[in-house]
């Protein structure tokens, strides 16, 4: 068993090279969709401390040698989100200082961001939007969303599976497949790949069993090529919402999850950051049983801030 201690000195040591790191991958959310405290929950503590707000989940990666800055998700948070990346790795130019947006899908809480790029807001000027190709016929074909493309806040990048784009020399991002609910638009994890190291960030699946069966990945061969995978943590276990049938919900649960990922050996097991936490899941507060669990086990809890070097 990993001890809570060893993976907090990791976690001080991760965050202390930072400032020496030309590449890093920063965590600017790690909440589900619609975040904490959730409308309508008036008895989450987080509306009487603000320390624990859940901004809905989304990362940068930060590139200190050009000043390049990309998101991975446009969340409806996206405003705090840009001001947190502004004061963790400010930029070096005007405007937003984003040189792309990277989205997994057209959920709320992943791409409803987009609008304060916008005309009544921010009135971006083409920023570059990596996107599959349902995805992006689906924000050229619907309003509001067309807006920004026919106003030029947002130009839209065809992207394919497999299929790696390249940012600069050395680093490229590619778009995997996986199995969601797909009303609007394909679903995607994204790996990034530099000469250093390399990030798996995969939000948002059904299941790890139906990504093997429908797509033909094992999640640990994906987590075997990475030096880091955040990986869907919506639920800790099918307790949470009572009343409702969760299996009409498909998230992998963290403990079953974990149940999985115990057969790794520890040096991959430290591999995994969960991410995505539902409002009702107890790992989003860091002194929880559950959440303590998850550390002795062997892996890791994504939150607010963290940055993960990927070219020291």
């Amino acid at each position: 068993m990993v001890s809570v201690a060893l993976l907090l000195i990791g976690l001080l040591s991760t965050q202390s090279l930072s400032a020496d790191c030309e590449l890093e991958f920063i965590v600017l959310g790690v909440g589900q969709d619609a975040g904490a405290p959730q409308i309508g929950n008036p008895d989450d503590p987080a509306w009487q401390d603000s320390t624990l707000r859940l901004f809905a989940t989304s990362a940068a990666l930060v590139d200190h040698r050009s000043g390049d800055r990309y998101l991975f998700e446009t969340t409806p948070f996206i405003t705090d989100q840009l001001a947190l990346l502004d004061t963790l790795a400010p930029t070096r130019t005007s405007g937003l200082g984003l040189a792309g947006v990277f989205l997994t899908h057209a959920h709320m809480g992943h791409s409803g961001g987009l609008m304060f790029l916008g005309f009544e807001a921010a009135d971006a000027d083409a920023i570059p939007v990596f996107t599959m190709p349902r995805m992006g016929d689906y924000l050229r074909s619907n309003g509001p969303w067309d807006q920004l493309v026919r106003l030029g806040n947002i130009s839209l990048r065809d992207i394919n599976a497999q299929v790696p784009v390249r940012l600069s020399e050395g680093v490229q991002v590619t778009a995997i497949p996986v199995p969601h609910r797909d009303e609007y638009s394909e679903t995607v994890g994204f790996v990034v790949t530099t000469e250093g190291r390399s990030v798996l960030f995969l939000p948002d699946l059904d299941s790890y069993e139906k990504w093997e069966t429908d797509f033909g990945v094992r999640v640990e061969d994906m987590i075997a090529r990475v030096d880091h995978a955040f990986l869907d943590a919506t639920f800790h276990d099918d307790r949470e919402l009572p009343g409702r049938d969760m299996s009409l919900i498909p998230h992998p649960r963290v403990s079953a999850s974990m149940d999985r990922f115990d057969a790794l050996p520890v040096s991959e097991r430290s591999k995994i950051v969960f991410i995505h936490f539902n409002h009702t899941n107890p790992v989003r507060f860091e002194d929880s049983p559950e959440a303590m669990q998850v550390l002795q086990r062997g892996y890791r809890l994504a939150r607010r801030g963290e940055r993960f070097c990927l070219a020291p």
